[in-house]
């Protein structure tokens, strides 16, 4: 099923702000960074990694589980785009599986854990696949035709923006924290 014309603008839209993301840095080096910097953010953290900025807003521990999401599929998707003809690429609801597989008790190091072994395998399957091959195609069934490359850059400036939504939940928290007058101030 083609996507529409709608989200299709809205796809290619949200393509641009992840590339933007990463701008001109190898996403292989960008994603290769991002277990120690999804550590130095659980640390960073502290109390507040299971904390909700607002109300229906994700804490640390639910982002984190998002990014261990996103490279679950990403995984998947690389590996059809390489071994298939054009597949195509299905969306997923990030709600959906953040509400019924994740929640703010769950295990940060089992979500570190499952993270690093895809993070790992797919820099390795990065790293193997030759330049030609990265070219291939996938129709993502939102977005339209991505290439392997792409969805590499894609997941590299997704990692970015949704770290830069944790640590601007965490200000948010000690902002309020540290508000006249505020009960849970410290």
């Amino acid at each position: 099923m083609p996507a529409s014309p709608g989200s299709l603008a809205a796809g290619r839209a949200y393509q641009q702000s992840l590339l933007a993301a990463l701008g001109d840095n190898d996403p292989a080096v960008t994603q290769a960074a991002q277990p120690a910097i999804l550590r130095a953010l659980i640390a960073d953290a502290g109390d507040d990694l299971r904390t909700r900025p607002e109300p229906g807003e994700w804490s640390v521990v639910e982002l984190i589980g998002h990014i261990v999401d996103a490279e679950l599929n990403s995984s998947v998707r690389y590996r059809s785009i390489l071994a298939h003809d054009e597949p195509d690429l299905v969306p997923y609801d990030q709600d959906l599986w953040a509400n019924r597989l994740h929640s703010t008790s769950e295990s940060v190091d089992d979500l570190l854990a499952l993270f690093d072994a895809l993070r790992a395998a797919n820099l390795h399957l990065w790293a193997a696949t030759p330049g030609a091959d990265r070219a291939r195609v996938g129709n993502h069934l939102e977005r339209g035709p991505e290439s392997y490359e792409l969805t590499f850059r894609l997941l590299a400036g997704h990692d970015r923006v949704h770290v830069a939504q944790a640590r601007a939940g965490l200000a948010r928290i000690r902002a309020r924290q540290s508000a006249p007058g505020d009960p849970n101030r410290s």
